[in-house]
């Protein structure tokens, strides 16, 4: 007479559940790095076919409004072309090699952009002047 155990485990796994967790995560990360912008400004940047790779510690917006101009380092909007130049020894004190990225709209005049650019050699940072790829 043979005895029965009646209390088998079952060692199978279904992995249904996890693919379709899987799926919903890199759905929600697809969705969410489409919708981070690095630069909140809308500007329209020059094209060129010469693209730097260098990082830059912060940025410099500049914006047309109008007949006047809108000043931003990073996405914090400063005074002038004078709150550019102490938003960024503020930001920049210290640091050595200090690199600022120029990014300024196609209809500004050239004359603030070499205002921003006489800041940064005066303080002795290094500018790099943004521009969008050929």
């Amino acid at each position: 007479m043979a005895i029965k155990h009646g209390s088998k485990v079952d060692k199978s796994f279904s992995a249904s559940s996890m693919t379709d967790l899987m799926f919903l995560l890199l759905l929600f990360l697809l969705i969410a790095t489409t919708l981070i912008n690095p630069n909140a400004l809308k500007l329209m940047l020059p094209k060129s076919s010469n693209q730097l790779k260098d990082k830059a510690m912060t940025t410099v917006s500049i914006q047309q409004n109008g007949a006047s101009y809108n000043y931003y380092v990073e996405l914090e909007r400063v005074d002038g072309i004078a709150g550019v130049e102490q938003a960024l020894r503020a930001r920049l004190a210290g640091q050595e090699e200090a690199t600022v990225s120029l990014h300024c709209d196609k209809t500004v005049a050239v004359d603030e952009v070499v205002k921003v650019m006489n800041i940064a050699k005066d303080n002795g940072y290094r500018l790099i002047l943004a521009t969008t790829a050929n």
